[in-house]
């Protein structure tokens, strides 16, 4: 059954080696036969492509306003170390430390749009970040479902008929054995569910409306994520990537963010806090201490103004299965280093 068949309910995904054959074009995902692995005398072309078809979020000074900063390069290179923790739950039991032994990597990027070629870029990035689960937005496909290209599987969601919006999340062959289920609820959000050892792990890709978008729009949003959210069985581990077109700014709020984010916090940060709150999620990207240039994931065109708008959240009592949280440091897509085993045999029913 593809995950296209139905929405807002969980739905198994029958692992095979297909692809939609939906034509290339018109907001439609592309057809591949073959990837080229990637290789370091592609990145040059590879960078090329990105800088021209992969700049950060449209319209992003609209909907948080603009954080300057001084371009000096002084202490550019100096970037704090990252404490390290022992990886149990809010219960203190360290047992569980023993189903946390591999690190995989999630991350967030505004592709603006998929269109022919791109793909391939996107998947070549995820291999030389290391990237294991990539949340899309912006990506302006239509309609919805899933689909292999080569040693990749992406679950995507758009409109109906516009070309506006839309997201996905995208698998490389490390996990997508362990998917074993998908949610489409819109063309704002998607979830996808991995077998874990002891527990299993949800990942949700959203992608907030901007600032001047009404606030009933804004409201909707925020209940169509609280309908997703209640999908979720509770003892999964929780992770929501994206775009929340929101700044929370370095003010410390307990139990939420830490205190090491970016600018100040403006309505959208507070409704995103407060979201957080009645959910028990944490912020992650402000729990780590790290250079400023780490931390922005947007740059307005001029390259003068920077805004955190992208955030990774993540159950409160499982904040301690974050190793990092941060900006790669040559492109504008945010990354979380995740200590849990995607492996099989879950104990879990």
């Amino acid at each position: 059954m593809a995950c296209g068949a139905t929405q807002d309910r969980w739905v198994m995904v029958e692992r095979s080696d297909r692809m939609w054959s939906t034509g290339e074009g018109n907001g439609k995902p592309l057809q591949y036969s073959c990837l080229e692995n990637p290789m370091n005398s592609m990145k040059r072309q590879n960078d090329r492509i990105l800088k021209e078809e992969l700049p950060g979020s449209v319209g992003a000074q609209y909907a948080t306003g603009d954080q300057w900063r001084n371009n000096s390069r002084k202490n550019e290179g100096m970037e704090p170390k990252q404490k390290q923790y022992p990886v149990v739950d809010a219960t203190g039991d360290r047992s569980k430390v023993r189903c946390c032994k591999e690190q995989y990597c999630t991350g967030t990027w505004n592709v603006r749009s998929m269109n022919q070629g791109k793909l391939q870029v996107v998947k070549r990035e995820m291999a030389r970040v290391n990237v294991d689960i990539l949340g899309i937005r912006k990506l302006k496909w239509t309609g919805m479902g899933e689909f292999n290209s080569d040693d990749h599987y992406i679950y995507y969601c758009g409109q109906e008929s516009l070309r506006r919006n839309g997201v996905a999340i995208m698998v490389n062959k490390r996990v997508r054995n362990e998917v074993l289920g998908c949610s489409l609820k819109n063309d704002r959000m998607i979830s996808v569910r991995f077998q874990g050892k002891s527990f299993n792990i949800t990942v949700i890709q959203a992608y907030a409306p901007i600032r001047n978008t009404e606030k009933a729009e804004v409201e909707r949003f925020y209940e169509d994520l609280q309908d997703l959210l209640e999908l979720t069985p509770k003892k999964d581990v929780l992770f929501i990537i994206g775009d929340w077109n929101a700044k929370v700014g370095s003010q410390e709020t307990p139990g939420v963010t830490g205190k090491f984010g970016l600018g100040v916090r403006n309505e959208a940060g507070q409704r995103l806090i407060e979201f957080c709150q009645e959910n028990a999620l944490v912020i992650a990207n402000t729990l780590f201490q790290q250079h400023w240039r780490r931390l922005y994931t947007w740059t307005s065109p001029d390259g003068q103004h920077q805004n955190q708008i992208d955030y990774i959240l993540c159950s409160q009592r499982w904040r301690s299965s974050i190793q990092s949280a941060k900006k790669k440091k040559d492109r504008e897509l945010t990354v979380a280093q995740i200590m849990n085993s995607l492996l099989p045999n879950s104990d879990l029913n």
